[in-house]
């Protein structure tokens, strides 16, 4: 049984809420359309399909679009070896969706990543906190609108004795330029 299969048992089985499948380079993908069914999709994609990892779920912000966010899990199957891709878009009007956790143990920690980085709940995950930044942290830090250069902040006794560094990385990028060479990551200060 190959991934393309796979991927049409499920749109088969769930026709009115996927689009798909569509294969890109070998890697197959299933596009959701009703991102409230998340979790129904995923339990028969484990159960009768064999899908039984999720090896990852990533959150991407489509900034200036809408909706503004795009859920990918990324599941695997170690009887058949396939792997599997299923995006959602969610509104930035309310960034929620319910929590596969009931499904996959290693939803946990990955749900809480895009909670704590863009600001995406899971309706009924069982610990939904930040997992990087300190708890009362006001932004989250993967959006395309936060700055490079960070937000500047005081906040005392959090995590340090003097005011929080939220710089960003080391990296700077320059808007526009002619080519994908000229729009690279650049280090802020080359000489130091």
């Amino acid at each position: 049984m190959t991934a393309n299969d796979l991927a049409a048992q499920l749109a088969g089985r769930f026709a009115a809420l996927l689009s798909g499948p569509t294969e890109f380079r070998g890697e197959v993908t299933l596009q959701l359309n009703d991102s409230e069914k998340i979790a129904e999709v995923c339990a028969f994609a484990k159960s009768d399909l064999g899908f039984d990892a999720l090896l990852d779920l990533a959150s991407v912000d489509n900034y200036g679009n809408d909706p503004r966010f795009t859920v990918v899990y990324e599941l695997y199957g170690y009887g058949h070896r396939c792997h599997l891709r299923l995006k959602t878009s969610v509104s930035e009007e309310k960034p929620e969706l319910p929590t596969v956790t009931a499904i996959w143990k290693t939803a946990d920690w990955h749900e809480r990543e895009a909670y704590d980085m863009m600001g995406i709940r899971f309706r009924g995950h069982p610990d939904l906190r930040r997992i990087l930044m300190w708890e009362g942290y006001p932004y989250f830090p993967l959006r395309k609108d936060f700055p490079l250069a960070g937000r500047p902040t005081e906040l005392p006794e959090v995590a340090f004795t003097r005011p929080a560094p939220l710089e960003g990385g080391p990296f700077v990028t320059v808007p526009g330029g002619k080519d994908t060479i000229a729009r690279e990551p650049r280090v802020r200060n080359p000489a130091g």
